[in-house]
């Protein structure tokens, strides 16, 4: 399984990893590398054993998944946090993708839309359920049309980030090298005023650049 995305489970409920895990383990592409039960022992095993993609609840006693987020960010590790949670209400939402979650998705999900959802955040998509999206759209509302700066070209990097595109995939379908694309993504979220991708792209969808 070297080729393998290698996920972490973080959850305080043992009956909620053990599930994850019983699932996940039959996916041929798909290696869990270790468990934690709350945020803080989440970033030390992030840290010691350096996943792909880190499985995260929100509400966790002590240190939770907001918190946890900001203290990977902190560290500068490179795996990509899906939330796995039955919270959806935008108090909860919101502070999690302004963290630096690269997907937000409900207990509930289908076992099988879940690996897609794992395979997809670690291909560098950006991955909202419905009313996730809802919520932080409406918490863009105010966001006003700063658009205006945008060069074409920033457009159509933007646009394409909305739709989820990771930057090799926005360079082969612009006939662009990835450090451009970089580049561009850099200025759009200068301009723009957003923190990450999953703004930007939520701020595409709101002021209709995916076309």
């Amino acid at each position: 399984m070297a080729d393998a995305i290698r996920v972490l489970l973080v959850d305080d409920h043992q009956v909620v990893r053990r599930g994850l895990r019983t699932f996940l383990e039959v996916q041929d592409d798909i290696e869990v590398v270790g468990e934690a039960a709350d945020g803080a022992e989440g970033v030390a095993r992030a840290e010691e054993l350096r996943p792909d993609v880190i499985l995260m609840d929100v509400k966790m006693p002590g240190t939770d998944g907001v918190e946890a987020l900001r203290r990977l960010g902190d560290l500068g590790l490179p795996a990509r946090v899906l939330i796995v949670t039955s919270f959806t209400e935008r108090r909860t939402v919101v502070p999690a993708l302004r963290a630096g979650a690269a997907g937000y998705v409900h207990k509930d999900i289908d076992p099988d839309a879940l690996a897609g959802a794992i395979r997809s955040v670690h291909a560098g998509h950006v991955l909202l359920q419905p009313e996730v999206a809802g919520a932080l759209l409406a918490e863009e509302a105010s966001g006003g049309g700063r658009g205006g700066s945008l060069t074409d070209r920033e457009r159509e990097v933007l646009a394409l980030i909305a739709r989820g595109r990771s930057n090799r995939e926005i360079a082969r379908a612009l006939v662009l090298s990835e450090k451009t694309v970089k580049t561009h993504v850099s200025n759009i979220l200068m301009k723009l005023d957003l923190a990450d991708r999953t703004q930007a792209a939520l701020w595409a969808v709101r002021h209709g650049v995916t076309d």
